[in-house]
This record gives structure tokens, C-alpha cells and sequence, in this order.
């Protein structure tokens, strides 16, 4: 047994039930021994005080259910987005309004790169300006020799030039669903999902996988989770080749890398059973910094791309009902698969026909292969609605809800996509704790920043980025915010008897703030200030 250090702060949020708040937190093993009183573990025997987190806030550390492991070397890559965002060294990087403004910055990184070389951007997206939609005569304008490809905020469209379509092999002759094309029925540049996507991406060196295993990816991710108060974080797509693992262990297993991954393996690349037979293998390799043997499935896109599946009436716009990136069979096939074998399921629902396809799978499944502990978790949940999860109470399915979209996406959700009475209901966490759900709430990093605090006041205040409140009937309160970024995300990756409260015999993992979240105004919890955190008992300060 090691030393006990008993940690001094203004206030402990424990998440405990049975002891709510405390002043003195004791660590040993990196396991907490004790809470309470500056003597809480006097009875263990001699202790060495640690005043160094005396005049701040501790919360259990902060659970990001989902999330992805190229949040940190997406910065690799020239930034497109129309909002300020904050890279992994804290840099600000300005936002872009109209689109001769990303021409233009395209044009500066352009310079910077290597004659051959292919540019990639990303975090653009169309919907915030005013002007035509970007298309490949657009990016052409920077380069007619070099390949050009600008990933979409979402992950689920992007727009590519003349060379990269060509390097594709995409013409008027490409019969493809996504590659949109003009009334003369030429490709505009403009490529939706997967299918479409994935030939320009692989001839221009677009590699989600590689921006995600390397090693300094890896780092570059702790450091994201690090400035938010994050300790356990998703990797919830992961291409992983036993070399990845490999690379994962190693950095994993170093004491000063302080967060715990998540990675869910991306179902793809083989039948359902080879899929989860290579998920069960995975969760052998797990380690206390490693939890492997979750499953991520994709079933339909983005609402703001209009790739989502939609129920009737559909979009506002009269745009097509989105795009499967699984046909529903497949998702049958795939949720069988897994329940019978025993692995857990992540499942990307963002429309609500995709839900609905999604659940009559789990309860298709259920029946064939029962399994009361499978905790299932349905991601994004943007437009279910009440009887939808009074549907995952009756099958045991946890959601875990994109509240950030209220604020990135709200206006454009009234205005363009789905119209004011569903954008009311939509990400509602109101009506998923009604019907006795476990919740979590996330970010989809790099999608949206990761910081749980603004996660939690989303889903508190929900107001859009003019400050309009959309669905008032659907705001939590801050206690149900926050443990929503910590117990209920816990729950979802089955880690809720480990981390996710600040109790006797869990791993000492706390989130260092500079103010009490539950004691300032609910509108100001956005506001409240990360300092750091513990992982393991090891302080890591900002």
C-alpha cells in the first residue's frame, strides 16, 4: 500500500448520494480512500496534506461519451469554420462569416504546403453564410494542379476541386448516391456520405485512421480532454489495426498521459460476426487506461447536411430524406450479431426514422438473444421523440444527447432544416429523464468543441447562438446537467463502478474548477473555468 495524500478544496462534488459534498478528498493507489473533513483518513494511519487545489472546485472527473481521437490532429489541417475555435495548445482561430473569407485563408495555408501536395480543410460549413454553396469552381480558384478537399464541420459532406473529382474518377457518367451534381450533370464538388466520400478522400490522403493512432494524435487528444476537465473520453469510430493497439497501449500505459480511452470499433469491413468477434478479442487487450470491446454502428448523416433520415413531413426545404450510411438490413444483421455474441453497441442516430429503424432492431435482437445488461446506447438522439424513448426505457437503451446542436445549429435547424415545432423537442433530455432514461450528454468532438460544462449549460438554458431558447419545456436542471457528464456518461460505457463520482474505492479522477457550477447562475455555468485535473491521484494543472 502506497502513501495516503489527503487533497484540501473549497468544495467536493462528490455525485455521492449519501455524502453530496465534502472538503478533503484522500488518495492512495491512485484510488480514493476517503471523503469529508480535513481527518477523513486519519483512521488509516499517517497522511500527507496536499493544499495545492485548496481554492478551487472538485468534480469527479469528466466523462466524454462521445467523442473522437482526431479532435487534436485535426489542427493538422488549414481550419474552414465559421466559429472561433481553440486548438489543443490553446490558440484561437477565428471564425469565418462569408466564403471569399475561407477562400482566402485556403489561399494563405495553400502557400505553406509542398508543390503536390493535397490541402485539406475542415470544420466548414455552408449553412451559416449567405452566399452560393461552395463547389469545386470555387476551390479551383486556389489550385487547378493540386488536389483540394474541405471536410464539412459534420464529417458527413465535403467539397472537393476539379483535381481531387478527377482523381476519383468522378464525371457525368458517375452514378453514385452523394455525388451531387449541376442541371448540366456534371459533379459540382459537393460529396455526401460515406459512399461518396471515401474515393476522394483515399486518393487524397484523407485518413481518419492515421489522424487518429498516431502517437501524437493520441497526445494531442489528451491535451484537448485535459483544458475541458475530461479523464474518460470516447474514440467512438476507431479503425483499429493491431498496430494501432499497439501504438494506444504504449501511450496509454505512460502515468503522465492522464486520460482514460474509450475507443468503440467502427462496424465495417466485415460480416457482423467477424466484427464482433474482433470486438470480444479487443476487450481482452483492455487495460485501466484502455477499455476496448464496444461496437459503433452508422446508420443515417447529419440533419444540418440534410442527410439525416427524417419522418414525415420531412424537410422544410422539400430536400430528399437523407442518406443510409447502413441500409436497415444491415442494421438488423449487425444489432443480432452483437446481442448474441455480448458486445455493447454505440449507434449514430441523428433523424428520427433512423431511430425508429434502430429500435425495432434492438427489439428484434432482444427477443432472439436476451440480455438485460447490454446497455445499448443510442448517440445524437436529435429528434427522437417521447414515445421514442419511452421505447429505450422498455429495452434497457441508454442515450446519449448532442446538446450542443441547440447552440450551433438551432437557428439553422428553424429557419432551414426541420422548421420551429420540432426544433423544440429536439436533443430532448427533458423528455428522455421523464421517461426514466440514463443519460449522458456530449460534444461529438471535433464536430463541436469538447467541454462538457458548455454541453451541460446547452442542454440547462438551450439557447441558440442569437440567443433564442428552443424548447424551454425541455431544460434540465444543472445537478441533472451534471451528472450527465459524469455518472450517466460513466454509466453508458459500463465504467460507473470505477469513475464518475468521488466515493470510496473509484479511481481517483477529478476535474479541477474555479468556481462552484452548482452555486452560479445556471445561465454563467458555460462560464465556470478548468484548471486542471486529477488522473490516478496525478495533478495535472493548465
Amino acid at each position: 500500500m502506497g502513501n495516503v495524500t489527503v487533497f484540501s478544496a473549497k468544495k467536493i462534488i462528490t455525485m455521492d448520494p449519501s455524502k453530496p459534498t465534502a472538503t478533503h478528498v484522500a488518495v492512495q493507489d491512485g484510488k480514493i480512500l476517503a471523503t469529508g473533513g480535513p481527518d477523513c483518513a486519519d483512521a488509516w494511519g499517517p497522511v500527507e496534506h496536499d493544499s495545492r487545489l485548496a481554492h478551487t472546485t472538485l468534480m469527479p472527473g469528466f466523462v466524454e461519451g462521445h467523442a473522437h481521437l482526431m479532435a487534436g490532429a485535426m489542427w493538422n489541417y488549414a481550419y474552414a469554420g465559421y466559429h472561433d475555435r481553440i486548438d489543443p495548445q490553446g490558440d484561437l482561430h477565428p471564425g469565418m462569416t462569408d466564403l471569399d473569407a475561407v477562400i482566402a485563408s485556403l489561399q494563405s495555408f495553400e502557400q505553406t504546403l509542398p508543390p503536390g501536395e493535397p490541402l485539406i480543410g475542415w470544420g466548414f460549413d455552408p449553412i451559416f453564410l449567405p452566399s452560393e454553396r461552395m463547389n469545386r469552381h470555387h476551390l479551383d480558384t486556389i489550385s487547378t494542379d493540386r488536389p483540394i478537399v474541405i471536410i464539412y464541420s459534420n464529417f458527413h459532406l465535403l467539397c472537393a476541386n476539379t483535381k481531387a473529382l478527377e482523381m476519383a474518377g468522378y464525371s457525368r457518367e458517375t452514378n453514385v448516391e452523394g455525388v451531387i451534381k449541376d442541371n448540366k450533370g456534371d459533379p459540382i464538388g459537393e460529396l455526401q456520405e460515406m459512399a461518396a466520400m471515401f474515393p476522394v478522400m483515399r486518393r487524397t490522403g484523407v485518413d481518419f485512421r492515421g489522424l487518429s493512432q498516431t502517437e501524437q494524435a493520441i497526445r494531442s487528444y489528451g491535451d484537448v480532454c485535459c483544458r475541458a476537465g475530461v479523464t474518460t473520453a470516447t474514440d467512438l469510430y476507431s479503425h483499429m489495426e493491431q498496430e494501432d493497439l499497439s501504438v494506444l497501449l504504449s501511450v496509454t500505459s505512460d502515468p503522465s498521459f492522464g486520460l482514460r480511452l474509450v475507443p468503440a470499433l467502427g462496424a465495417a469491413g466485415g460480416s457482423p460476426d467477424e466484427l464482433a468477434q474482433r470486438a470480444l478479442s479487443l476487450r481482452a487487450a483492455s487495460t485501466d487506461k484502455l477499455r476496448l470491446g464496444a461496437v459503433k454502428l452508422m446508420t443515417d448523416g447529419a440533419i444540418q447536411g440534410w442527410t439525416a433520415r427524417v419522418k414525415w413531413p420531412g424537410y422544410v426545404g422539400g430536400q430528399p430524406n437523407g442518406i443510409w450510411n447502413t441500409p436497415p438490413e444491415t442494421i438488423f444483421s449487425l444489432c443480432e450479431s452483437m446481442q448474441k455474441h455480448g458486445v455493447q453497441m454505440h449507434i449514430h442516430v441523428n433523424g428520427d426514422e433512423a431511430s425508429s429503424v434502430t429500435l425495432d432492431a434492438l427489439e428484434s435482437a432482444a427477443r432472439k438473444h436476451p440480455w438485460a445488461g447490454a446497455r445499448h446506447v443510442l448517440q445524437h438522439c436529435q429528434l427522437m421523440g417521447r414515445d421514442q424513448f419511452r421505447r429505450c426505457a422498455d429495452l434497457n437503451v441508454c442515450t446519449n444527447i448532442f446538446s450542443n446542436h441547440i447552440y450551433y445549429f438551432g437557428d439553422q435547424h428553424v429557419a432551414l432544416t426541420i422548421g420551429i415545432d420540432r426544433a423544440h423537442r429536439m436533443d430532448a433530455a427533458r423528455s428522455a429523464l421523464d421517461e426514466g432514461l440514463r443519460i449522458a450528454l456530449h460534444s461529438d468532438a471535433p464536430v463541436t468543441p469538447l467541454g462538457p460544462l458548455f454541453t451541460a449549460w446547452c442542454a440547462v438554458n438551450r439557447q441558440t447562438m442569437t440567443g433564442q431558447v428552443l424548447g424551454e419545456n425541455q431544460c434540465i436542471t444543472v445537478d441533472e446537467a451534471l451528472y450527465a457528464i459524469t455518472l450517466g456518461a460513466a454509466y453508458t460505457l459500463k465504467l460507473d463502478a470505477e469513475i464518475g463520482s468521488i466515493e470510496t474505492g473509484k479511481t481517483a479522477d477529478f476535474a479541477i474548477l474555479d468556481q462552484d457550477p452548482t452555486e452560479v447562475d445556471p445561465t454563467a455555468l458555460k462560464d465556470v473555468g478548468v484548471l486542471g485535473t486529477v488522473s490516478g491521484g496525478n495533478v495535472r494543472l493548465l
